[in-house]
């Protein structure tokens, strides 16, 4: 039974928005149940807390919120946990020898912070030097979005998009810097709408401070169209 200690302790953790591991907490038996077993189960959680909250479930806008949730808890919000969901970074040869870094910018980041299952919006940074290898450009978003469709530490994130990058082009010369806000800083808690939390991460040549500053001035660029 948890002391009233303990639970503050909970409530400090979450509140301060801290991450506990570098890997996503999964149970060893995570993917026991199929997608369909999923949302069948999470369906009649969500319809247990709507009727404890006194809602009325027979109302029309309300009889299949249940289904609707669990779909998007499973297949959107949280589709990253599903590892068959990963997108294939298929890589080719840098023919063309280019030797600068790459920068993707402003990829959108739709994330849910894993501390009270509110939103997380904003945009990612990515960028790379070619050891040899380069990747489609479009695989660079979707490993954003695929790291971010889960329960989420901003910190995390960070770490786990530049690591994934490495291992697929082979090189240590990776970073991303992301900068988002939480809506459970925005609308609960503290309430401000304004502040935006930002995290970065650096590998390789990127902890060089000249090229770490021309990465940042990279993003400071204007897309003017």
């Amino acid at each position: 039974m948890k002391t009233e200690k303990n639970i503050e302790d909970f409530e400090s953790l979450g509140d301060g928005h801290v991450g506990t591991s570098f890997e996503t907490p999964l149970r060893e038996d995570a993917f026991r149940l199929t997608q369909d077993e999923k949302i069948d189960i999470i369906k009649d959680d969500v319809r247990h807390i709507m009727e404890t909250l006194g809602l009325d479930l027979t109302d029309d806008s309300l009889q299949g919120t249940p289904m609707r949730v669990a779909k998007m808890f499973v297949k959107e919000l949280f589709g990253g946990l599903d590892p068959k969901k990963k997108p294939s970074a298929s890589t080719f040869e840098n023919k063309y020898k280019y030797g600068e870094m790459l920068v993707e910018k402003n990829i959108t980041v739709y994330s849910t912070c894993e501390h009270h299952l509110l939103p997380i919006v904003g945009k990612a940074h990515v960028a790379y030097i070619s050891k040899g290898k380069v990747v489609g450009l479009s695989k660079m978003n979707r490993i954003v979005d695929y790291f971010a469709k889960r329960p989420q530490v901003q910190e995390r994130l960070t770490i786990q998009i530049v690591r994934e990058l490495q291992k697929v082009l082979d090189t240590q010369d990776v970073a991303c810097v992301i900068d988002a806000k939480h809506l459970c800083v925005n609308s609960r808690g503290i309430k401000d709408i304004d502040s935006s939390t930002v995290t970065s991460e650096f590998g390789g040549r990127f902890k060089e401070k000249e090229m770490k500053r021309e990465f940042l001035e990279y993003i400071k660029l204007e897309t003017p169209f």
